[in-house]
């Protein structure tokens, strides 16, 4: 069988991943496989053994110390099956993996300076529409990147408040649908036909409900928040953690909060870590050792990064990252 399909394998929590699939979707075509940190490593086994698969782009899917080896055994097995892969990503990467990946001949398109679907507009841009750009600007505007060179260079463009809020309806979109797999592939599509978030059925109503939500989580945190000497924190239990972390940062007057969800199914609690603009340290560094070192996995931005810790292990886990945070 001749190897023809193009596939994007993307981050679906955000906009970042949802705008990269869509950029890549518009640029070259093919299908868009979505899935969370933790599932990129079965989409990849499954990957390995689709025999009409040609061309992979994987991004916004950051690695941490408990993936990266593994990651780099499944690129060296597409590989070796001639399949064509590039890697965009803005999370950090450790200079050995970074390469460990150059050598197996594979595109690395990296920087941690800019989000992710700002580096897939500027890397094919000939290939984009300029709506692209817009898409890029609302990614970095939601990942908190928009004072970075390329992506503010990128808002410039168009009407800050049009874009804040295009970026919002989109976010909350994104957010309000992450158990509907369908939709999420919808809106990839939808993107990559060059629609505003706000062209989207129902988008504004998604978006309302959405912020309603979070509404409602204000007095939650105001009323269970702890704290400890070097951050605060929160067990979420009817929302999702990433969704509360930036009130309970915001409320505590700390510089860095973390929030964190029970998934009973799994064993783990799946955790949100932000800091603040006075924080100084680069926190996914920070989450990434310790995560593996307590039989899980984290990693991320040095402001915005997550984890994921064994049931039993996240007060040890909160009390070593306090202890870490001077």
């Amino acid at each position: 069988m001749a190897r023809t399909k193009i596939i994007c394998v993307s981050h679906k929590e955000d906009a970042d991943g949802i705008g990269a699939a869509s950029l890549i979707r518009q640029a070259f075509g093919g299908e868009t496989k979505l899935v969370d940190y933790p599932g990129l490593m079965n989409e990849l086994e499954l990957l390995k053994n689709n025999d009409s698969l040609k061309v992979l782009y994987i991004c916004d899917l950051g690695l941490s110390n408990t993936n990266q080896d593994q990651f780099v055994e499944l690129l060296a097995a597409l590989r070796k099956k001639r399949v064509s892969v590039t890697y965009i990503d803005h999370h950090d990467l450790d200079e050995k993996i970074k390469k460990k990946i150059t050598a197996l001949k594979v595109k690395l398109i990296h920087n941690i300076n800019e989000c992710t679907t700002v580096q897939v507009y500027d890397a094919f841009k000939s290939k984009l529409n300029d709506h692209g750009s817009f898409l890029a600007a609302c990614s970095a505007i939601t990942d908190y990147m928009d004072d970075r060179p390329v992506g503010s260079k990128l808002l410039q463009k168009f009407d800050r408040q049009f874009a804040l809020l295009e970026a919002t309806v989109l976010t909350f979109t994104i957010t309000s649908h992450q158990k509907d797999n369908e939709y999420l592939l919808y809106l990839v599509d939808e993107l990559s036909e060059s629609k505003y978030p706000h062209d989207i059925p129902n988008s504004f109503e998604f978006a309302r409900m959405q912020a309603e939500k979070i509404s409602g989580v204000i007095q939650k945190v105001k009323d269970n928040m702890k704290m400890m000497k070097n951050l605060s924190y929160m067990e979420v239990t009817d929302s999702g953690a990433s969704m509360v972390v930036n009130f309970v940062l915001g409320m505590s007057g700390k510089d860095v909060g973390v929030s964190y969800k029970l998934r009973e199914d799994h064993g783990i609690y799946a955790v949100s870590i932000r800091g603040s603009k006075n924080c100084k340290l680069h926190l996914g560094k920070i989450v990434n050792p310790l995560a593996t070192e307590l039989g899980g996995s984290g990693g991320g931005h040095d402001k915005a990064c997550g984890a994921v810790i064994p049931k039993d292990k996240i007060l040890v886990f909160l009390k070593k990252f306090n202890s870490k945070l001077k």
